[in-house]
């Protein structure tokens, strides 16, 4: 084990030598640039920019940018104010009175009111638009039936003047004001998306601090700064999205200037840290993740939850996280990120590999055949090839099938693979967000529970926090699932990441938030 993971050390070896060269010489521009703009890298362009239809968190880290909901995400997590000035909770959370600010406007130069409200989440529920995003609302009264088409409007948003909104919900759900921070809340303007219909997401109108430039696809994303913003202006005069899709190319775009942030690439994490003139300008932040070995639990051979032990017993994950990913992550006990967790959770199933060759033979499962689907990735596939030399020694015969990102979406979501490898990211800080989508058996497939798990007193426990409006009882509900969850491994989770990324010396307030959301670009400056 020890040799494969030094031979994916060794592997960037030639590439880490060929940036040497850079290692002291301070960052010098060899391109053009438009001066007072931040540069990022993007991998590849986000497929829209319409907060109903973004799904992706570079689409959403974007978006955020251009566009407000009525609360957000402050960086300690905390729901606080946005478009809306202050809101009301009536009826242990029943329905919502939300009191929006004066004055602000959109882009185009027209005042926000609660009819915008009203359209926006309407836009999301309707079905005629095919919002992937529909569930963040539908706990609304009335959502249901709109969507249905059983109702022509949808009930529980009810526009009670010019400048107050309420929101009634079907049934109280404690995370709601959570939800409220996401992408798919954010306010937009009817006439604009009327006027560009399918295209609003290469054309966004909206409140933030900044606005939308130019896109040219496959080339540059530009966004100029508002300066009516509501909330102040920006520091910066814009933000340069370039697309390179090549780590390679990117890190010497970095190191030549062009770019004023790079997110590290793993074989680059050393270096950088060991460098005296990098190591103080990188940033870091736990991130509110979970990266995890997925079984399928609805058929041979993981339905046996024998097997799922004996793979839990066989993997060292310590040592993959210390050696391979350098410890950049913190070891996970459970799926909900321990930034998350307020319980004590079962601790079991640690690393023993006579035990797992044990079980495996005791389950007559020696070289049993497991198909691994992995995407081609090559950090996944260098992890998934760790993991089954590990599951080898168990007995095991794992075979590693690698997919382009769609096509692996598919197959997860109709239950092909054996074992997986996948991550899930927050989309609002709720232990919720972690426990509702991954394990509740009402999400089989595309709507989390890749892993085909079903166990009614979990769906029971999970459904008891999402009602329960005192904060010491609901925590006890998720803790006792997460725990039932833990035991029945329906996967093993290895790792909740933290992200690291190096800045240019001239960028000053840079840092990185918990949820992409959170990131206006309202602090960073020169």
């Amino acid at each position: 084990m020890s040799g494969i993971l030094r031979n994916r050390a060794g592997r960037f070896g030639v590439i880490c030598g060929v940036f040497a060269v850079f290692l002291f010489i301070p960052s010098c521009s060899s391109r053009n640039r438009i001066e007072g703009y931040l540069y990022y890298r993007l991998n590849a362009d986000p497929t829209t920019l319409d907060p109903a239809l973004v799904t992706d968190v570079t689409g959403g880290g974007i978006t955020a940018k251009l566009f407000n909901g009525l609360v957000k995400l402050d960086p300690h997590l905390n729901v606080v104010p946005d478009i809306a000035e202050r809101w009301e909770a009536r009826e242990g959370g029943r329905y919502f009175l939300f009191h929006l600010k004066r004055g602000i406007t959109f882009v185009n130069g027209r005042e926000v009111t609660a009819r915008d409200v009203q359209y926006s989440f309407t836009r999301i529920l309707d079905p005629k638009g095919r919002s992937p995003n529909s569930w963040v609302l539908e706990r609304i009264s009335g959502a249901r039936e709109f969507m249905s088409g059983a109702a022509k409007e949808v009930a529980g948003i009810e526009v009670v003047d010019r400048y107050t909104v309420r929101i009634s919900l079907a049934r109280p759900f404690s995370p709601f004001l959570n939800l409220l921070t996401m992408t798919a809340a954010y306010i937009v303007p009817k006439e604009a998306v009327e006027r560009w219909g399918a295209d609003f997401g290469d054309h966004p109108v909206g409140t933030g601090p900044f606005v939308m430039g130019r896109w040219d696809r496959n080339g540059e994303l530009v966004l100029e700064r508002n300066d009516r913003y509501f909330d102040g202006r920006a520091r910066v005069r814009g933000i340069v999205y370039r697309v390179i899709p090549e780590e390679l190319t990117t890190v010497t775009e970095f190191e030549t200037g062009n770019l004023d942030v790079l997110s590290i690439p793993a074989y680059e994490y050393s270096r950088y840290r060991r460098s005296p003139v990098w190591n103080g300008l990188i940033s870091s932040a736990k991130g509110l993740n979970t990266y995890y070995l997925g079984f399928n639990c609805s058929r041979p051979p993981f339905n046996d939850i024998r097997l799922r032990q004996a793979a839990a017993c066989a993997i060292d994950r310590r040592k993959i996280l210390d050696t391979f990913l350098e410890r950049r992550g913190r070891l996970a006990e459970g799926p909900v990120p321990d930034l998350l967790r307020k319980w004590r959770i079962f601790h079991g199933y640690r690393y023993d590999p006579a035990k797992a060759g044990r079980i495996v033979r005791e389950a007559g499962a020696v070289n049993r055949r497991i198909y691994f689907y992995v995407t081609s990735d090559q950090e996944v596939v260098d992890i998934a090839e760790i993991i089954q030399s590990y599951l080898k020694k168990a007995g095991l015969d794992v075979r590693i099938r690698q997919l382009e990102w769609s096509a692996y979406k598919t197959a997860l979501n109709r239950g092909q693979a054996d074992m997986f490898w996948i991550s899930w990211w927050a989309d609002y800080p709720d232990p919720e967000n972690f426990l509702f989508p991954l394990f509740h058996s009402s999400n089989h497939g595309a709507g989390g529970n890749r892993a085909w798990y079903t166990n009614k007193e979990v769906d029971r426990l999970i459904e008891a926090g999402q009602t329960e409006t005192n904060a010491v009882e609901r925590l006890r509900y998720y803790g006792d699932a997460e725990n039932i969850i833990v035991r029945d491994l329906p996967l093993v989770c290895f790792w909740h990441r933290t992200d690291y990324t190096l800045h240019q010396p001239s960028v000053k307030n840079y840092r990185i938030y918990p949820v992409y959301s959170i990131d206006k670009g309202m602090e960073v400056s020169f």
